[in-house]
């Protein structure tokens, strides 16, 4: 059902308008909500706050609908509003549109017309709920996405405030689950995904705990970014807690008993951080991209089960903090030389 809030202070419009509607009503396609001026139209938003549509006069007494609109914006941005007035030239008609009217309708009404501006304006809500909505559903990226995209807000911010990015630094830890593929090979769908999701949440508590961010999940891994005050030092810690939780495992299937491990890749730098993806498909991560995340996946794609790696430059920024050893050197693709690698036992002074 779609709420409509009309703000208009002829009393003959409210009674002309449910007639005119009176099958929305009954159907229960449209709910009118009415209100004498810009100022009741405000509070009726507070009482009513599921109002989706509003359709506003512009001369009225106590509030006319000009200021309205200039209020309006403050604190709803995704409600779109119509102008239905009388005062119909271009100087009202582009001082609405600036100030976030969605349309323009003169009166007399054209009711027609209104019809086919409220169809046009209800399809565009809709689709901004169903973007809006498929971010909320999804629990896990609700947690994780950037600020930008769940403070969603309407026409041409949205596309400003989705596309913005920066250049930081921080650490990237690919977490890949060994072996996964020959255990989906034999088992049934339902149980390699009940099997999978919970590896995933082992995976993911550890992440928040250590106020990291779940950037996607690829496949049988996982990829992790952490940024802000040691970095570096909360993506190694709270892989070694991860690969120690995953030691406890042991996962129950039809035909055999499931000790996953772990490969781990960790590399740290700057990186560019933003909502990456297409505003056509609206489908955006909010993710990290660059060198030092390409690294990052190759020293992973080089870790053997059970294995954190990190690179030299890592190695010198931690190696207080954490005992490592050097593994030996590989051959990085885009990389000119040799990389020198090393592996993360545990924390400095621990057993």
């Amino acid at each position: 059902m779609v709420k409509i809030l009309v703000i208009d202070d002829e009393e003959d419009l409210k009674l002309l308008m449910k007639q005119r509607f009176r099958k929305q009503i009954k159907q229960d396609e449209y709910e009118f909500v009415f209100a004498e001026n810009g100022k009741d139209g405000l509070q009726k938003l507070i009482d009513v706050p599921d109002i989706d549509l509003i359709l506003s006069d512009i001369n009225m007494p106590v509030m006319d609908g000009l200021t309205f609109l200039s209020r309006l914006k403050d604190n709803h941005k995704l409600i779109k509003t119509v102008m239905v007035s009388a005062y119909g030239d271009m100087q009202n008609i582009r001082t609405a549109m600036n100030r976030g009217a969605f349309d323009f309708v003169t009166k007399p009404i054209d009711f027609k017309d209104l019809q086919i501006t409220i169809d046009k304006t209800v399809d565009h809500i809709s689709e901004l709920k169903k973007t809006l909505e498929a971010f909320k559903e999804n629990n896990i990226l609700r947690m994780y996405v950037d600020e930008t995209v769940l403070n969603f807000m309407s026409g041409r911010e949205v596309e400003q405030s989705l596309f913005e990015n920066e250049l930081e630094d921080g650490s990237v830890a690919f977490i890949d689950i060994c072996g996964f593929t020959s255990i989906s090979e034999n088992e049934p769908a339902e149980k390699v995904v009940t099997m999978l999701n919970s590896y995933f949440d082992v995976i993911v508590q550890e992440v928040i705990k250590h106020n990291g961010i779940v950037d996607k999940f690829l496949g049988d891994a996982v990829m992790a970014s952490f940024k802000d005050d040691k970095h570096l030092e909360r993506a190694v810690a709270c892989c070694l807690v991860i690969q120690q939780k995953f030691k406890d495992i042991e996962y129950q299937t039809d035909e055999l008993y499931a000790n996953p491990q772990l490969s781990i890749g960790i590399n740290c730098g700057e990186m560019v951080w933003g909502n990456i993806g297409s505003s056509t498909l609206r489908r955006l991560d909010y993710t990290v991209i660059g060198d030092t995340v390409n690294t990052a996946a190759r020293l992973q794609a080089a870790a053997e089960k059970g294995q954190i790696l990190v690179n030299e430059q890592c190695y010198q920024l931690m190696k207080d903090s954490f005992d490592c050893e050097k593994v030996s050197e590989i051959t990085m693709r885009n990389k000119k030389k040799p990389q020198i690698v090393y592996e993360v036992k545990r924390k400095a002074n621990s057993e």
